[in-house]
C-alpha cells in the first residue's frame, strides 16, 4: 500500500474545506427559502387585515414593509423585492420553489427567475397564452439556474420568457424604452452617482465603447510625457528648433530669451520672436504629472470628456477617434427579412426589439449566417476559413468567457487551445475556446501544478475544467434554439 504524502493530506483539507463551505451555502439557500415561506404567511395576515380595511390598504403595507425593513435591518427596496419573489415563487412557480427549498438554487436565483416571469404573467393575464405556459417556464428556467450563476440565470430566463410570451417581450421593450432618463444621487464625500437608464443595447455598447478607449489611454500613456502648449506664439516666431548651433543667433536666445526673426536683439520677452516656451527644458514650462490612474478612474474621465466637452481630452491620451463600440446580435433570417417580428437577441444579455436589430443589420457589415443542429448547437458559419472564419464560428458559439459562470463578452477575451499547441494541440474548432486573462492565466504552464487548472473540450462543445483539487465543472455552450 502507498504511503500517503503530505501533499496527499493537504489535498484531503482543501477539499473538506471546499466541500464545507459548499455544503453551508446550499443549507443558507434552504435557510433563505424558510424565510421566504414565514413571508408567505405574513402576506396572509397582510391580505386579511386589507380585507378588513380595504379603506388603509396602502397604510397597512407601508407599515408592514417598514416594520420588516426595521427589524431585518434591510432597506425598503430590498423587503419589497423578497415579498414580492416570496409570494411569485409560492403562487405560481412550484418547481422553481422546491429548488430553493432544497438549497439547490440561491436566493439571487430566484430573484432573476421571478423578474423574468412577469413576461408570461403579462401574456397570460392578456390571454395572448395559455396559463399552463407558467409550468413550461417553471420547468425550463431551472435548467440553467440548477448548474450555472445567478447572471447566466438572468439570461436564459429572459430567453424562456421572450419566447414563450411570444412578441409580448417586444411590447414590453418599446414600452420600457420609454422610460429612458438620467438621474442624479449624491453619494456623499463630493461624489455622486449618474444614473442613465437606456436600452440594453445602447448602454452595452457605451459601456464597451469607454472600456477600448480606457484601454487605449492606458496602454499607452507612457509613451508620451504629456505638457501644456506654450502660452503665446507670435505668428511668424521663430523658435530654438528652428536654428543650427552655428547660426549667429543660436547664442544670442540664450542671452536675451528672445530675438527678433533678423537677429535683432529684443529685451523683451513677449515682444520677441522666439518663444522661451518652446525649449522644454525652460523653468517656466508646465510639466503635467504622469498619468497613474486606474481603469475606473479612466474610464469615468473618458465619460466625463465626451459629455462634456465631445472629445475626450488630449492631455492624458489622444488617437482615441476611430474606437467603435461593439456588441454581438443574433437575429433569424426571417426576422432580419421582415418577414415576422420575434425577438433578436443581444448576446449574453438577453431579447432585443427585431426593429432594433434589423437597424443595426443595415448599418454594419460582417453579419454571420449561422448553421445549427437538432439540438440547436451552433456547428458552422457561411465562408468558412481557416483563420478569420473560425474566429467568427467561436465568437458566435462561446459569447462569453467559457470558465464556469463567467460573462466576460468574447472580444475581451482570449481563444485558447485548450490541448496547448506546442504539445501537440491542432487548431480545430473543437480544441478551441474564449477564455478570460483571468481565466486564461489559470491554466498556463508556467503555474505550479498544485495550483494549475486543465481544461478539455468535447465533441459537443462542452468545457470541462478540472481544478488542481481534481473537482470537473462542466461548462456547456449556450444553445440557440428555444420552446416554440
Amino acid at each position: 500500500m502507498a504511503q500517503r504524502t503530505d501533499f496527499d493530506l493537504d489535498l484531503e483539507e482543501r477539499r473538506r474545506l471546499l466541500d464545507g463551505w459548499v455544503a453551508t451555502r446550499r443549507q443558507i439557500a434552504a435557510l433563505e427559502a424558510e424565510s421566504y415561506a414565514l413571508l408567505v404567511e405574513r402576506i396572509a395576515v397582510h391580505d386579511s387585515d386589507v380585507s378588513d380595511s380595504p379603506h388603509h390598504r396602502e397604510a397597512i403595507y407601508r407599515s408592514m414593509v417598514a416594520e420588516y425593513s426595521a427589524a431585518g435591518r434591510i432597506s425598503k427596496g430590498s423587503v419589497e423585492y423578497a415579498f414580492t419573489d416570496a409570494r411569485t415563487v409560492a403562487r405560481s412557480l412550484p418547481a422553481t420553489h422546491a429548488a430553493f427549498a432544497a438549497g439547490a438554487i440561491s436566493a439571487r436565483h430566484v430573484h432573476e427567475i421571478v423578474r423574468a416571469s412577469e413576461v408570461v404573467d403579462d401574456a397570460i393575464r392578456d390571454g395572448r397564452v395559455d396559463a399552463d405556459t407558467m409550468a413550461l417556464y417553471d420547468t425550463a428556467v431551472l435548467v440553467v439556474a440548477e448548474q450555472d450563476t445567478a447572471p447566466r440565470t438572468k439570461a436564459h430566463a429572459g430567453q424562456v420568457a421572450a419566447a414563450l410570451a411570444g412578441e409580448t417581450v417586444v411590447e414590453q421593450h418599446r414600452r420600457a424604452a420609454a422610460e429612458r432618463c438620467v438621474t442624479v444621487r449624491s453619494v456623499g464625500d463630493g461624489l455622486a452617482a449618474l444614473t442613465a437608464i437606456l436600452p440594453e443595447w445602447v448602454a452595452v455598447a457605451i459601456s464597451d465603447r469607454l472600456a477600448q478607449m480606457a484601454r487605449h489611454i492606458a496602454r499607452t500613456r507612457d509613451e508620451r510625457e504629456p505638457v501644456l502648449a506654450p502660452i503665446c506664439d507670435p505668428e511668424g516666431s521663430l523658435h530654438l528648433g528652428d536654428l543650427s548651433p552655428e547660426d549667429p543667433r543660436y547664442e544670442s536666445y540664450f542671452e536675451a530669451a528672445a530675438i527678433a526673426a533678423d537677429g535683432t536683439h529684443v529685451s523683451d520677452p513677449l515682444a520677441g520672436l522666439i518663444d522661451p516656451m518652446a525649449d522644454p527644458a525652460s523653468p517656466d514650462i508646465e510639466h503635467l504629472p504622469g498619468d497613474a490612474r486606474t481603469f475606473d478612474q479612466i474610464r469615468a474621465d473618458v465619460l466625463a470628456d465626451l459629455l462634456l466637452a465631445a472629445d475626450p481630452s488630449e492631455a492624458n491620451g489622444t488617437g482615441l477617434e476611430n474606437i467603435s463600440a461593439r456588441i454581438q446580435v443574433t437575429v433569424a433570417a426571417r426576422t432580419l427579412a421582415g418577414e415576422d417580428c420575434r425577438p433578436a437577441e443581444l448576446d449574453g444579455h438577453g431579447p432585443l426589439d427585431p426593429d432594433v436589430a434589423r437597424g443595426l443589420a443595415g448599418r454594419r457589415s460582417g453579419w454571420a449566417r449561422l448553421f445549427l443542429d437538432a439540438q440547436g448547437l451552433v456547428r458552422e458559419t457561411d465562408s468558412y476559413s481557416p483563420t478569420e472564419q473560425m474566429r467568427r464560428f467561436l465568437r458566435a458559439r462561446d459569447q462569453h468567457c467559457r470558465f464556469p459562470g463567467c460573462r466576460m463578452p468574447v472580444h475581451r477575451c482570449e481563444i485558447d487551445h485548450n490541448h496547448d499547441h506546442a504539445r501537440g494541440g491542432r487548431t480545430r474548432l473543437d480544441n478551441l475556446s474564449h477564455f478570460c486573462t483571468t481565466h486564461h492565466s489559470l491554466k498556463h504552464p508556467d503555474i505550479d501544478e498544485r495550483h494549475r487548472w486543465t481544461a478539455r473540450q468535447t465533441s459537443d462543445g462542452s468545457l470541462t475544467w478540472t481544478s488542481p483539487l481534481g473537482r470537473d465543472y462542466i461548462d456547456p455552450p449556450r444553445r440557440r434554439v428555444m420552446f416554440v
